[in-house]
């Protein structure tokens, strides 16, 4: 190869470079600060009302009282974990059933599944508790800080006096809020209006004060900075909510059919869109609804309102942006296809329209699940036992021989009582005969039997010895029973074991 050609071979040889606008685009974009607008209307009206629920719920829930005996928490829901109880006013769930609990989950998965195959994003939207303290920490900006323009205005302009009376303002109601959610969420694991004097007067525990801190940062963190980038980039639910949606979901959408091609209000041959970016200023994520089904959208239905008023201001027909079915919206472009912007289009579009489906397969397997599952848990909640018995046998030694040549096996009996009743049992073995049962520090009734005081709402907790006399011929292993008799008689709880000795 000669010298002269290398050169070129070399140059052909290397790959080609990237365009110098390619280079210079960079791996992370700033976040574009979004300043959701005020927004009146009977979708706001709805959000607000569920918002003032959702609050009230959370921090009055801790509160209410519920009376069930003495030495038991009155707070009427409480996860006591220093007793190992779950209080749901008259339901107490004990450590043994934790399953009603996964239960509680699966049947919030299922109905978080159908709403969102019925009615889209309404969770995101509505109830949300991202959503729903991220609207109340924006209805305290918009407060302090003003509407859409003015909060623009506030951090374009010069960072004087009023910029930081009013941003220092804003975040110290924000860290009240978020504190007060810190300090309720602790309620809901220790009584709320003792925790809650301790807390005041610096008496609580290192373990409330570090989850009170903790929930409070976050709250802050999340509603006051985050917001939209936690729905966005954080939560996972709109990667995967696809799955339960389909052509039949009502969802927030753009009729574009109607609206497009897009212009100014007295020009000739445009749709109903006037593009005045109402439905872009007061979503709180910062989409714009005209581009479509977007991961960003939360369903909150806040452009349906936007845009409805600026309809009602030109004179023009509510629902450009509504809660719509995909289904419809294919339907009302097939009619309106080839048809002038007008009266006559709108009629074709909405002609064309059918009701929302919600009985579908979909929503039926939903439904059947949501059946099953509650029936399962009912099921297993009407059978729940109150009374139980444990027997642990003493797995070192086996059995002990006793000086008179005697054989004996020792075994610890838990009597779990979930009711108030300390009526006392009689503890009767179940044995070949010449078994002999004694109870350490218990009484004996009249007919011999020991009687074993249970607990209220306790573990009460029994060393028991089985005791075969030497001379009798025993197996290695021999089942044996014990029985629990109420005053009357009757088996109220029974657990089997057995007896060990040695070999032949």
């Amino acid at each position: 190869m000669s010298s002269v050609e290398a050169p070129h071979r070399a140059k052909a040889d290397r790959p080609a470079e990237a365009p110098a606008s390619a280079a210079a685009q960079p791996l992370y974009a700033a976040r574009q600060k979004v300043y959701p607008k005020r927004v009146f209307g009977k979708v706001r009206s709805v959000k607000w009302a569920v918002l003032t629920l959702c609050l009230a719920l959370y921090y009055i829930v801790p509160w209410i009282r519920w009376d069930r005996g003495p030495g038991v928490p009155d707070q009427a829901v409480l996860v006591d974990i220093a007793n190992a109880r779950i209080f749901l006013f008259w339901i107490e769930i004990w450590p043994q059933e934790i399953y009603f609990l996964t239960g509680a989950l699966i049947l919030g998965a299922f109905g978080l599944f159908a709403v969102s195959s019925l009615f889209g994003r309404l969770w995101c939207g509505f109830t949300c508790p991202q959503t729903v303290w991220t609207d109340l920490f924006m209805f305290v900006e918009r407060w302090i800080q003003g509407d859409r323009n003015a909060r623009m205005k506030l951090d374009q302009g010069p960072h004087d006096t009023n910029y930081w009376v009013r941003k220092s303002l804003t975040h110290g109601v924000w860290l009240l809020i978020a504190a007060a959610t810190g300090g309720a969420w602790v309620m809901y694991f220790v009584d709320a209006p003792t925790v809650t004097m301790q807390i005041l007067t610096g008496h609580a525990s290192a373990q409330v004060y570090f989850f009170v801190a903790l929930f409070t940062g976050f709250t802050y963190l999340l509603a006051g900075w985050a917001r939209e980038q936690v729905c966005t980039y954080m939560c996972p639910w709109p990667r995967f909510q696809a799955a339960m949606l389909d052509e039949n979901s009502l969802v927030v959408t753009y009729r574009d059919w109607r609206g497009e091609p897009r212009g100014k209000l007295k020009a000739e041959g445009v749709g109903d869109c006037v593009d005045c970016f109402a439905c872009v200023h007061v979503c709180p994520t910062g989409i714009d609804i005209r581009d479509g089904q977007q991961l960003e959208c939360i369903g909150c239905g806040l452009c349906v309102d936007a845009c409805d008023s600026v309809m009602s201001k030109l004179g023009r027909p509510k629902g450009l942006v509504a809660f719509e079915t995909l289904k419809n919206l294919s339907a009302s472009a097939a009619a309106t296809a080839g048809m002038a912007p007008g009266p006559d289009r709108f009629k074709a579009g909405m002609a064309a329209r059918q009701m929302p489906r919600f009985v579908r397969p979909r929503t039926l397997m939903y439904a059947g699940a949501l059946t099953a599952v509650a029936l399962v848990m009912l099921g297993a909640f009407l059978m729940r036992s109150t009374l139980n018995v444990t027997v642990l046998r003493d797995r070192a030694p086996l059995f002990v021989r006793l000086s008179d040549g005697a054989v004996r096996n020792a075994y610890t009996i838990k009597i779990v009582n979930k009711t108030r009743d300390e009526a006392p049992l009689a503890l009767v073995l179940q044995a070949p005969e010449g078994f002999h049962m004694t109870v350490q520090d218990v009484e004996d009734d009249a007919q011999g039997r020991p009687v074993l005081h249970r607990r209220a709402d306790g573990i009460a907790q029994y060393r028991v010895f089985v005791t075969v006399p030497h001379g009798q011929r025993i197996a290695e292993d021999t089942p044996v029973s014990f029985r629990l008799l109420d005053a009357q008689g009757r088996a109220v709880a029974s657990q089997s074991s057995n007896f060990l000795g040695p070999k032949s």
